[in-house]
C-alpha cells in the first residue's frame, strides 16, 4: 500500500508536504543527505530531467549544488544554497538560492515505530512568490508525489540492503 502525500498551502508565504515513509527516520534522514541517495530520487522522472552533479555539504553552515539537464533546455539548470541548520535524524534547514523569490526549506523527520512521518515547509518571501510557484509546478504541487514515490522505492532497496 502507498502512503498518501498531502500537499496544503499553510498560509499565504508557506506550502506544507507531509508523507509518512516505511522506514525508520536515520534511512530517511539519509535519503536527503548522501549525494549519492538523493541522484536516486529526487527528480521526479515523469519530469524528464536528469542529474548532471549533485554536491550536497550537509551540515549547519554547509553548501548544496544540484545541476539538472532537461532536452528542452540549452543549458543545464542550477539549484543551490545553503544549510542553515541540520540536526541529524530530525531536522533540515535550508536556502533555495537561484533566484532571490526562493524559500527557506524546513524538513523534519518524526519516527513513529518503524515509520517516519516526514513535514517538509517552504516559506516564500511573499504570496506572489508562493503563488508564482505554484503556476510554475516548481513545489510541491508540481512532483512531490511521484518524488516521494520514488524515494519509497529508494527506502525499501535500502531496508534490504
Amino acid at each position: 500500500m502507498k502512503n498518501p502525500t498531502t500537499v496544503e498551502r499553510a498560509s499565504e508565504r508557506e506550502l506544507v508536504v507531509t508523507r509518512t515513509f516505511n522506514g525508520p527516520a536515520r534511512l530517511v534522514f539519509q535519503a536527503w543527505t548522501k549525494p549519492e541517495l538523493l541522484q536516486r530520487w529526487w527528480a521526479p522522472e515523469s519530469f524528464g530531467i536528469a542529474f548532471v552533479s549533485c554536491e550536497a555539504d550537509v551540515r549547519t553552515g554547509g553548501t548544496y549544488r544540484f545541476v539538472f539537464r532537461h532536452a528542452a533546455a540549452e543549458e543545464p539548470m542550477a539549484f543551490f544554497g545553503r544549510y542553515l541548520e541540520v540536526t541529524p535524524y530530525s531536522r533540515i534547514v535550508w536556502t533555495n538560492e537561484e533566484s532571490p523569490e526562493g524559500p527557506v526549506s524546513t524538513v523534519t523527520f518524526e519516527e513513529e515505530g518503524d515509520r517516519t512521518l516526514l513535514v517538509l515547509r517552504e516559506l516564500y518571501p511573499s504570496k506572489q512568490a508562493l503563488d508564482d510557484a505554484i503556476a510554475s509546478g516548481s513545489t510541491g504541487t508540481g512532483g512531490a508525489g511521484e518524488q516521494f514515490e520514488q524515494l519509497d522505492a529508494l527506502l525499501d532497496t535500502l531496508a534490504r540492503q
